[in-house]
């Protein structure tokens, strides 16, 4: 360790100007300067606490050269020790030629990075007249300097690009590109900032999911320009009803997220919500022509008492969700309720992930009978899932949430797959099964490889009916559609059409299909017994299939007065919980040998 006497005399007595600066590790031309001698100070003007704290920069005169000075720029930022010899001038503004060395040094001990800067008047040369680039070229160390200087006004012409190019990429990576605001990566981003503060200070902000109701009808009546459109001008509606403190973004989609600070009343926040599904009343208009398209939003709040705070923008989305089921175009609070939904949901949504890689889910079938012979004519596979600790779980309590993660396909092929050994059973069993029917979903129906499927099953297509429900079928026609209801006719698979009535063009659906039977909706059969109204409307329904030469099917056949009226009225197979419920395998095979086949006495159809 240098004694301090020794390092007060280099301090007092140097006639070099000496300085050290400590450096940035990331960029050896970033220094602040942490001690000088006095020579230092004579001879650059600057006082020892001017200089303390300050960058290099303090020593670039306005008389040094500008090559010069991103030379020493160059020099520094490669951590290289130079030396050079330049006019430059002192804090006064007078200047005077010096030479200026810099020497790199390290502190193994903590890893820092300092300079040694020196500065030397070259007292002898000051007094040239012509002391400025005419003069210098002539130095021994400015000899480089202009092949320097020119590789370095490349260098900052390339730096400059990169630098608005990496502004560029910056603004792309966190705006959306179609409607300016935040994207989903700058939103997480900004969410996780927002949880921080929370955490740390006790922010608490709230979180708006919003969610267009009727897009996929705008995109498809008005096309996807509109869609575009509409996209841009709810993100303009959202800016102008929102703060600088805000965050509004889009995640993708129609989907949209604000963040905003809590404040001292969620009263903001409600009335910002309510304002969002009022605007969005609105008509949209496009080339002239207008659409409804409603909002639902959903709202959560992160405040300091919640355990995962990260939790609160799924809150937000189950909060949306709510809003949806109430009959969208409204907006609703997340509440515990939501809460514990949620996590049955999620719950749910696992167990059926499991169920479809076990492949759980089994058909039940309902007996579909013959009206003039009683006998059972077919019977119609319902899916169940006999969950392991819920027990037998009907399409009601999981189909929704199934249909969200996307795998309602999945669970029609694991039925579908296990009908053809449910028919070699019957078969094997000696009990006469004519035939089965499957409901198929709007995806399934649409998916090309469903034919496949029907002919790599094993079930003759002569055995099999398809049901379709009308308004499916009418949401989803298309050429797919269109060739997978030929190809059905063409394999030999029986074609109905299934809840006749309550679609929205329930004539035109028949029209389009052409199917082989008619299935009448239980709403129109059940009050027939009590209800002479309800009759004709049904006899009219039943009119319109036997003029299209269609076999028609009652169902919601509940009791023996049902059968007896449906079967006089015309209908050619009755179907309901008088022939019996959904049954197992097992339970259908034993009622099948225990009848014969034999549903219905031809003695009650005849009772007038």
């Amino acid at each position: 360790m240098i004694p301090a006497q020794i390092f007060n005399q280099i301090n007092d007595k140097c006639t070099e100007g000496l300085a050290l600066a400590l450096a940035s590790n990331d960029d050896g031309a970033v220094m602040e300067f942490q001690w000088c001698n006095k020579a230092f100070s004579k001879i650059t003007g600057y006082d020892a606490d001017e200089v303390l704290g300050q960058r290099g920069t303090i020593l670039i005169g306005p008389d040094l050269e500008q090559g010069v000075h991103l030379y020493i720029i160059e020099k520094l930022m490669n951590w290289e020790n130079f030396s050079t010899k330049a006019l430059n001038n002192r804090k006064n503004g007078e200047n005077y030629l010096q030479r200026m060395g810099w020497t790199h040094l390290s502190d193994p001990e903590t890893g820092n990075h300092w300079w040694l800067c020196s500065i030397i008047e070259l007292e002898e040369e000051r007094a040239k007249p012509a002391t400025r680039q005419d003069d210098l070229s002539s130095i021994p160390d400015q000899a480089g300097y202009a092949k320097a200087v020119e590789k370095i006004h490349r260098l900052e012409k390339e730096n400059t690009r990169l630098h608005e190019l990496a502004r560029s990429v910056a603004k792309d990576a966190n705006e959306d590109a179609l409607t300016g605001l935040s994207n989903r990566r700058h939103f997480e981003v900004e969410l996780k900032t927002w949880i921080g503060n929370l955490k740390t200070h006790g922010t608490e902000f709230a979180v708006l999911y919003i969610d267009l109701d009727r897009f996929k009808f705008v995109n498809d009546t008005l096309g996807h320009d509109a869609g575009d459109r509409l996209l841009v001008s709810v993100a303009h509606m959202l800016r102008n009803l929102t703060d600088e403190t805000d965050l509004v973004a889009r995640l993708g989609g129609d989907e949209f997220v604000i963040l905003r600070p809590l404040g001292t009343s969620a009263l903001n926040v409600s009335s910002l919500a309510d304002e969002i599904v009022q605007r969005m009343q609105a008509p949209f208009s496009f080339d002239g022509k207008s659409t409804a398209c409603s909002a639902s939003v959903g709202v959560a709040i992160a405040n300091a008492s919640m355990d995962v705070p990260e939790q609160v923008v799924a809150d937000s989305d189950a909060a949306l969700y709510h809003a949806k089921s109430q009959g969208r175009g409204r907006w609703s609070f997340f509440t515990e309720e939501m809460h514990a939904n949620s996590i049955a949901t999620k719950q749910l949504a696992s167990d059926l992930l499991i169920a479809c890689e076990r492949r759980e889910f089994i058909p039940y079938f309902q007996p579909l009978i013959d009206a003039e012979t009683g006998r059972i004519a077919c019977a119609e596979a319902l899916v169940r899932w006999p969950h392991p600790t819920r027990g037998l779980l009907a399409p009601a309590a999981f189909l929704d949430t199934a249909s969200h993660l996307g795998i309602l396909k999945r669970i029609d092929e694991i039925v579908f797959a296990s009908l053809s050994g449910a028919l070699s059973d019957f078969d094997e069993a000696g009990v006469d099964l004519p035939r089965v029917a499957v409901n198929v979903s709007a995806a399934r129906l649409a998916d090309p490889t469903f034919i496949h499927d029907i002919k790599s099953s094993g079930i003759d297509p002569k055995r099999l009916t398809v049901e379709i429900l009308e308004s499916v079928y009418l949401d989803r026609i298309g050429d797919v559609v269109r060739w997978t209801i030929d190809e059905l006719d063409e394999l030999g698979v029986t074609i109905a059409l299934d809840d006749f009535g309550t679609g929205h063009a329930s004539v035109r659906g028949l029209l389009e299909i052409r199917p082989t039977i008619l299935k009448i909706d239980r709403h129109f059969i059940q009050p027939v017994v009590s209800d002479v109204g309800a009759r004709s409307l049904t006899a009219s329904i039943i009119g319109i299939g036997k003029s299209l030469g269609m076999r028609v099917v009652a169902e919601g056949v509940e009791s023996e007065e049902h059968a007896r009226i449906m079967s006089k009225m015309g209908c050619d197979y009755l179907q309901g919980f008088y022939f019996g419920r959904p049954m197992s395998k097992t339970e259908l095979r034993d009622r099948l040998l225990e009848t014969g086949g034999q549903f219905w006495s031809p003695e009650i159809r005849d009772v007038g």
